[in-house]
């Protein structure tokens, strides 16, 4: 079983190096994609500095900056793990989540997963109010227009099966990629879990980047696709694209 890890990167010099070392001491077989959306503060050199110190470690360079919509389309094509995992460049997430956020799909019962910062016990940073209303009514909407009981929609650890999450197009450039994925998800009706995860938000003066014109852009996304975006059978993704659920051998092996 091998997870690749798709990270996109805009000015994270502060943080990028310490977040690359904690991806890479996760003891699981993976790759760990960082796609450069034009920074400007030396984050590429940094990416290039640590290329050279870690094999599993793959970059790819936008040549403008276009958004970590577009950052992650990229990366998620040149994925080649089992499993794709969405991770921010920041210290906001723990990867010591992913195993667990792993299991439901190396069990054969997900097509994908969301890492919900509302459910479980795990450490949660307390920030901004208002954010947490926004966060509540975008997911709120989204489960009216999806039909599906997500309690974190604009999560950013999301993990697919590779080949599903490949199929799906993805045409937001920005922030968008939140609602656009959650409905395209809904619409092919694949198998959604949620796990709870730790949380350790930053405030604007760390770093943190999403505004209140991302959330109203969310919501456009949500009413948009869930007009435009057609029904797929869940048929489609079932047969030989579908892995075989593993020996309980070699589910240990995974999670040791």
């Amino acid at each position: 079983m091998k997870l690749s890890v798709v990270m996109p990167v805009y000015n994270e010099r502060t943080t990028l190096q310490q977040v690359v070392e904690r991806v890479l001491r996760v003891p699981l077989d993976l790759e760990l994609i960082c796609v450069d959306d034009g920074s400007r503060d030396g984050s590429r050199e940094i990416l290039n500095q640590l290329q050279n110190q870690y094999p599993q470690l793959r970059i790819f360079f936008q040549p403008k900056n276009m958004g970590k919509g577009a950052a992650l389309r990229r990366g998620i094509q040149e994925a080649t793990g089992d499993f794709v995992i969405i991770q921010d460049a920041d210290l906001e997430y723990d990867p010591n989540d992913y195993a667990a956020l792993l299991d439901p799909l190396i069990q054969g019962k997900a097509d994908v997963v969301y890492g919900s910062r509302f459910l479980g016990s795990g450490p949660h940073r307390v920030l901004y109010f208002w954010h947490s209303v926004g966060n509540w009514a975008l997911t709120l909407l989204s489960n009216c227009l999806t039909n599906i009981n997500l309690s974190d929609m604009e999560t950013c650890y999301k993990v697919f099966r590779r080949e599903v999450i490949q199929s799906i197009p993805i045409e937001e450039d920005r922030f968008g990629f939140e609602p656009e994925v959650t409905v395209k998800v809904a619409k092919r009706h694949l198998r959604i879990y949620e796990v709870g995860i730790s949380y350790w938000g930053r405030t604007y003066e760390e770093g943190k980047k999403i505004g209140w014109k991302d959330g109203f852009r969310a919501l456009w996304c949500l009413l948009k696709y869930s007009i435009t975006e057609p029904v797929v059978s869940a048929q489609s993704f079932a047969g030989k694209e579908r892995i075989e659920r593993p020996s309980e051998e070699r589910l240990s092996e995974s999670r040791n």
